[in-house]
């Protein structure tokens, strides 16, 4: 087996979680400061949960959530329209050799707690856990 399809099954490297990190929080402040030239992506406050970076780095998904839920389409849609303006701007805050490509996902994080609470709070569910 490959070394690198290896490490793809272990999980994300060092390398690559520090790296979507700082993805995140460059992102996160472009954000928060409206450094895009769009109007209608600076009119909405997005919550980026998580980047995750691809291997060789030149990806990075970042899992986002406008706040409150709301509007969920209309945010990624404005996100994916101005992609190219948020890697260049983003790129410039972070030492890295080439300007990874960022790629937009919803985060269904918050969406999966609360089916999960939701599944806990049956009444079977709640019964078998006690009976243990």
């Amino acid at each position: 087996m490959a070394k690198g399809r290896f490490q793809e099954s272990r999980g994300p490297s060092q390398r690559q979680l520090r790296v979507g990190e700082l993805i995140r929080r460059r992102l996160s402040d472009v954000l928060a400061r409206g450094d895009v030239h769009d109007p209608e992506l600076n009119g909405i406050s997005i919550t980026v949960g998580e980047v995750r970076a691809s291997p060789d780095l030149k990806i990075a998904t970042a899992f986002v959530l406008p706040l409150g839920g709301n509007g969920r389409e209309e945010a990624l849609a404005a996100l994916r329209r101005n992609r190219a303006e948020l890697r260049r701007t983003v790129a410039r805050g972070l030492d890295l050799k080439f300007a990874p490509e960022l790629r937009f996902e919803l985060d269904d994080t918050f969406d999966r707690m609360d089916e999960t609470r939701r599944l806990l709070a049956e009444d079977t569910v709640r019964r078998d856990l006690e009976s243990d």
